[in-house]
């Protein structure tokens, strides 16, 4: 029977290289000279620092068009609020969301079941949710249809088997 896994994965390697990408650009540009801003990554987080909040956003968009530029999902990041830092400067963290959560894996599977062709079944594996069918035909649909969805984190189709 033919199968296929639903992940939901972060490309470390392109997120460090935009993240480096987005460094350069900020020392380079007149508008952030004198505002000490900067990205860093440590582990699953980005930390925004700069002089004030407005350019705080602004090396929020400085990343996410690196991101975009490298083909990562802005749907993996989770923006969590401005803090007030030292010396009245700001700074944000931006997390970076890898893998299925319980709740993402069950809306798929509801989706899968309610919307998706006859004799298609899916089982949630951990952080990957196993679709399996009769024929690849119908898998293809179902790739097709949770392309159209707008689900809040971004998918990848792997493991497909005949």
């Amino acid at each position: 029977m033919p199968t296929f896994d639903i992940v939901s994965q972060v490309d470390m390697q392109e997120v460090r290289n935009a993240v480096d990408q987005a460094q350069r650009e900020l020392s380079t540009r007149f508008d952030f000279k004198g505002t000490d801003s900067s990205v860093e990554l440590s582990g699953m987080e980005l930390r925004l620092h700069s002089a004030t909040e407005d350019r705080l956003r602004a090396v929020l968009q400085v990343v996410e068009e690196k991101l975009v530029k490298r083909q990562v999902s802005l749907k993996c990041l989770e923006v969590q609020k401005v803090e007030e830092a030292s010396k009245g400067t700001a700074r944000q963290t931006v997390l970076i969301k890898s893998g299925l959560s319980a709740d993402n894996a069950k809306a798929i599977n509801r989706w899968i079941k309610d919307s998706g062709p006859k004799g298609v079944s899916s089982t949630t594996q951990g952080e990957q949710v196993r679709v399996t069918a009769k024929k690849r035909d119908d898998l293809q649909a179902v790739i097709a249809g949770l392309k159209e969805q707008d689900f809040p984190v971004p998918l990848q189709f792997e493991n497909f088997r005949d």
